[in-house]
């Protein structure tokens, strides 16, 4: 059975890997590959048990698969043609590759923030909204959600040369393109998902229970800026700041009411 404790303790382990990592980078050492892997799997992990948790088994495949085959088909497409999301490639860091173009290590990337930034966008749009309209919005929220993220996380994962992009952009070299790849990306797959799923928030939903998923969001942003901190990324530093925290207090704020509705 899957439990608080368990999931809070996926969320300690993260911090504690996460720490490590950063004071080992930043004192100029290198860290066993081990531990890099476990600043994904960790998350990856979470997502998959508080998804499973919060929506069955069977709808957190359908969310995971989709967003698995959405991400790899799109992120294939944009390594090949240059377009979706710019002219880039990916260098031989990130492990084995889908046709010799994305790694397989990516799509999960794309769900363990994925899940995150629905749950928050679920808390934010009404539930009083036709299910259409509602999908729409969470799916679109949810993409902006999944999108801001990435302004502190591609300009830290360029820098340690985990891809790279073939033309200069303007945002600290990364073409503006990529940001409308990654926001329709996400939105496609959220929107299938609550589309096929059929699905509607559980009348049983937990606001402290989802709060860990918000929590996990936190840590993995927090994680990203302290990364590009410790390079000297000030400037993308900054800008995930600005972009996440307002969604995070506004997130914070839909589920501390809830909370307090439950309580009276």
């Amino acid at each position: 059975m899957i439990t608080r404790r368990v999931l809070i303790g996926l969320l300690v382990l993260y911090v504690l890997n996460t720490a490590y990592v950063s004071i080992t980078v930043a004192s100029n050492s290198m860290p066993p590959v081990i531990f890099f892997a476990l600043s994904t799997f960790l998350p990856f992990l979470f997502a998959i048990l508080h998804a499973s948790k919060r929506l069955g088994w069977k709808q957190m495949l359908l969310m995971l698969g989709l967003t698995f085959v959405v991400s790899l088909l799109l992120e294939s497409v944009g390594v090949a043609t240059g377009l979706v999301y710019g002219a880039y490639h990916y260098t031989d860091q990130l492990g084995p590759k889908f046709l010799g173009l994305v790694p397989l290590y990516v799509p999960l990337g794309w769900f363990l923030m994925s899940y995150p930034s629905f749950v928050i966008a679920d808390w934010i749009v009404p539930v009083s909204w036709s299910r259409v309209k509602r999908g729409l919005v969470v799916a679109a929220f949810g993409a902006l959600i999944m999108t801001a993220w990435d302004l502190v996380m591609d300009p830290a994962r360029v820098f340690v040369g985990q891809w790279v992009w073939d033309v200069d952009g303007a945002y600290f070299g990364i073409p503006l393109q990529n940001y409308w790849g990654w926001w329709l990306t996400t939105f496609i797959a959220l929107a299938l998902f609550l589309f096929l799923s059929r699905y509607s928030p559980p009348k049983s939903r937990s606001a402290p229970f989802d709060r860990l998923a918000l929590i996990s969001y936190i840590l993995i942003v927090a994680a990203e800026i302290s990364g590009a901190l410790i390079i000297n990324l000030r400037g993308p530093a900054l800008a995930g700041f600005f972009a996440t925290i307002p969604w995070i207090f506004w997130g914070w704020l839909a589920m501390g009411e809830a909370s307090s509705k439950e309580e009276e």
